[in-house]
């Protein structure tokens, strides 16, 4: 099912915005305005529009204890205007991801996903009110303490049960903030991953990141060209069939159903598997199964070198759950243990609420990372503190925040993988773009091929490389276009 819903913000809303919501350059760190020149290179937003698409699952997906069988994209084009008067369409497109940005067990599906629309509708009409020239990134620091005002106040006004989460409103900014990338690399004939130097950004990375970063810009962080391909992680939902003896019935869609057929469809050689964290005996055999199947399957395949990373989502009731979990798996799958590259948010997002949950012991057998926990410098530096070793970076963030925990995480000399929210299409592609230039890198996750392949449909003859996958990996080397690489399909 596929269904589209577009709207254009009026003068008067934008107005009104403006009024309420006065903007300034501000130190996402220090809370100082930041004031400054504008730049030859500086871009101003000169309208806003949103659309939205709705998509059926192909098959429902698991995780975190929730199933999910739909998605709704936020689809977001912005009109930039350059310093010489030439003016260019940015787009970003990113799922709003609300039962995992803003899970709740007293409000409906329909009542969270409601306050991200009415939350969109907000940041359209701040964003289009911004009339400061600059660079995506100086207008985001901008930006975003109002965008975290709006969601206080969409709970405010629709009596919401429980407040729209940091991490809700950074998913439903992303494709606001990507739009205004892509429209500033156009802008500049450039891929964005070319605009993120000195030439181009006003600050240093000192406003973002603090004093240790003095001098430095995302540019120092990054690679200025992708890696040709990345692994592409297969994810498999806790309710997925594993054998033919899981299926209920046949879809019968042209598709792969079971992990074996993937396997040889894709030629995959990277597997997330989503545990259920609240039950050992099933996180156990689930993965001791899956290692069983995978390695039958690559032994036909004659592939002898594969890889797991195990995710929890933040459902461990604590570190020991996690610790007991790895000393037994190691024991029932010696082999299957040392495929496992990381293991990702075991326990409760909110650290600061569960400091007794520290990683040391855990992350000395495999790394852990954050990725519900990562909002924003503070929760990488407390992260970091409590003995998480690694982050996941996501485009559902936004990509000014990934390129920043990026550049901090390699700062800081931690683990950096890529994962996905079944980001289709666009979002696809802008994730892929900043898996390819992340150092350290070597895989990302892109799981929107199995739970929602029709969402791609209008991209795959566009960028092959992206979409269909044959040899287990992705080729991102092609994605050097103008703005974040991708261009709307028709």
């Amino acid at each position: 099912m596929r269904t589209m819903v577009g709207r254009n913000f009026s003068r008067r809303e934008v107005l009104r915005a403006a009024l309420a919501a006065p903007l300034l350059r501000t130190a996402r760190t220090a809370g100082t305005p930041l004031l400054s020149a504008p730049k030859s290179t500086d871009m101003r937003i000169e309208s806003v529009t949103c659309n939205y698409e709705d998509f059926l699952y192909r098959t429902p997906y698991k995780f975190g204890g929730r199933v999910v069988d739909r998605v709704t994209l936020l689809d977001v084009t912005c009109v930039a205007r350059a310093s010489n008067g030439r003016t260019v369409k940015g787009f970003g497109s990113m799922p709003l991801g609300n039962v995992w940005s803003f899970p709740s067990a007293v409000m409906s599906y329909e009542t969270t996903l409601g306050a991200m629309k009415a939350l969109a509708a907000r940041l359209a009409t701040l964003t289009a009110a911004y009339q400061e020239p600059g660079h995506p990134i100086d207008m985001n620091r901008a930006l975003e303490p109002a965008y975290l005002a709006a969601a206080a106040e969409v709970s405010r006004e629709h009596k919401l049960a429980e407040p729209i989460p940091k991490l809700c409103t950074l998913v439903t900014a992303s494709p606001f903030d990507a739009a205004l990338h892509d429209a500033f690399g156009k802008l500049h004939g450039l891929n964005c991953n070319h605009t993120y130097g000195p030439d181009f950004v006003d600050h240093d990375l000192a406003v973002d990141l603090g004093n240790d970063f003095r001098g430095e810009f995302i540019n120092r962080y990054i690679l200025a060209e992708p890696q040709a391909r990345l692994g592409v992680f297969h994810s498999i939902g806790a309710l997925d069939p594993i054998v033919e003896a899981d299926l209920p019935r046949r879809l019968n869609d042209g598709l792969p159903e079971t992990l074996p057929e993937w396997i040889r469809y894709n030629g995959l050689a990277h597997f997330k598997i989503k545990l259920n964290g609240n039950d050992l005996e099933w996180d156990l055999e689930r993965v001791v199964c899956i290692d069983r199947v995978v390695s039958e399957t690559q032994r036909t395949r004659g592939v002898d070198s594969w890889w797991y990373s195990l995710d929890f989502n933040e459902k461990c009731p604590n570190v020991g759950y996690v610790l007991d979990f790895l000393h037994r798996l190691k024991e029932k799958t010696p082999r299957g243990f040392e495929r496992i590259q990381y293991l990702e948010q075991p326990t409760a997002r909110d650290l600061a609420a569960h400091r007794e949950n520290t990683m040391h012991e855990a992350a000395k057998l495999r790394p852990v990372v954050i990725d519900e926990s990562l909002t924003d410098l503070e929760s990488l530096l407390l992260a970091r503190e409590m003995g998480y070793t690694g982050v996941a970076l996501k485009a559902c963030k936004g990509q000014t925040q990934a390129l920043l925990m990026a550049s901090a995480a390699q700062k800081y000399q931690m683990f950096r993988c890529v994962q996905d929210l079944t980001c289709p299409g666009a979002s696809l592609i802008q994730s892929a773009g900043i898996a390819a230039h992340v150092l350290g890198v070597t895989a990302l996750e892109a799981n929107a091929r199995e739970y929602v392949p029709a969402a791609n449909q209008p991209w795959e003859k566009k960028f092959p490389g992206i979409f269909h996958i044959t040899d287990g990996t992705m080729r991102t080397g092609y994605l050097t276009g103008p703005g974040l690489g991708a261009v709307k399909a028709a």
